[in-house]
């Protein structure tokens, strides 16, 4: 990001708030699916649970000057619908003027912060139904992951219930991103990626509200993907992560779930922001190609 292009976000942020409601109001929207009737979001919500780690780089999204660069440079390349993140991030690009005619998903719940004693509490902190109608966005995503043996799991089922109804009350697409966790031996938790747990947590994800009607799931790519699927009707999105094996071997991945009957389109922050080579243009490109 250019010197003066920083000072001036910084300098509205200080002096003119109201600015923020402004851009929301005058932007230029776009509907949900468009012509193409797929998706290509850029996910950006890591930070606001403090996960600022990619790739085995524990500080690589703590420059936020940095990060925004990199979401420009993805939200202007081609094929990119739009972006998924918080306040924080969705504000600042809107102050850039990088959110005309993209696709924005306000995300809501970002209470359960890794490594904390309340990590699988994921409450609502960020945005609600209501905030996500009055900036003119499209959707609101949310994380629900179910620990059977955390009482709190129940409190976030009961959020994100209540977060579906409010959004299909306003005619919203509500984006459910559901895991079933475990608990290793040092008391840590992780999402089971195990083809059955990932159908047993879609079958709780999809149950949710009083109605289904705008209800979106994001998933990852896990073994038997096409059997997992099947476990719903529901339109999806792949949720892109950070990779574990080289990009080759993700985007091929990606592109073999793709093919499937409910998958729109893809949901990807870290493998394409901080890519091996920092090239984000060419692993977006990568990406959209794949749709």
């Amino acid at each position: 990001m250019r010197d003066a292009a920083l000072r001036s976000l910084v300098e509205t942020r200080a002096r003119h708030p109201e600015a923020v409601l402004d851009a929301a109001r005058g932007r230029q929207r776009r509907s949900l699916l468009g012509d193409r009737g797929r998706l290509m979001l850029v996910a950006a919500d890591h930070p606001a649970r403090g996960g600022l780690s990619v790739g085995g780089r524990a500080d690589a999204m703590a420059n936020r000057a940095d990060l925004l660069d990199r979401l420009m440079t993805a939200l202007d390349r081609p094929g990119v619908d739009g972006v998924l993140g918080t306040p924080d991030v969705l504000e600042d690009l809107l102050l850039l003027g990088a959110l005309e005619k993209k696709v924005v998903i306000g995300s809501m719940n970002r209470g359960g912060i890794p490594g904390t004693a309340f990590e699988i509490d994921d409450r609502f902190t960020a945005y609600d139904a209501q905030a996500i109608d009055t900036m003119g966005f499209n959707a609101g995503k949310m994380l629900l992951r179910i620990d059977p043996t955390d009482p709190a799991s129940v409190s976030t089922l009961s959020g994100c219930a209540e977060a579906v109804s409010e959004l299909a009350s306003r005619r919203l697409m509500a984006m459910i991103e559901p895991f079933w966790v475990r608990r290793l031996s040092d008391g840590r938790t992780v999402n089971d990626l195990r083809p059955e747990a990932m159908i047993r947590a879609m079958a709780v994800a999809q149950g949710l509200g009083r109605t289904s009607a705008y209800s979106w799931l994001k998933v990852p790519v896990v073994p038997d993907m096409q059997r997992v699927m099947e476990a719903s009707t529901l339109p999806a999105l792949l949720l892109g992560g950070d990779p574990a094996g080289t990009p080759q071997e993700t985007y091929a991945a990606w592109q073999e779930a793709l093919r499937l009957p409910t998958v729109r389109g893809l949901v990807a922050g870290r493998a394409l922001l901080y890519p091996p080579g920092d090239d984000v243009a060419g692993a977006v490109d990568t990406a959209v190609g794949l749709l």
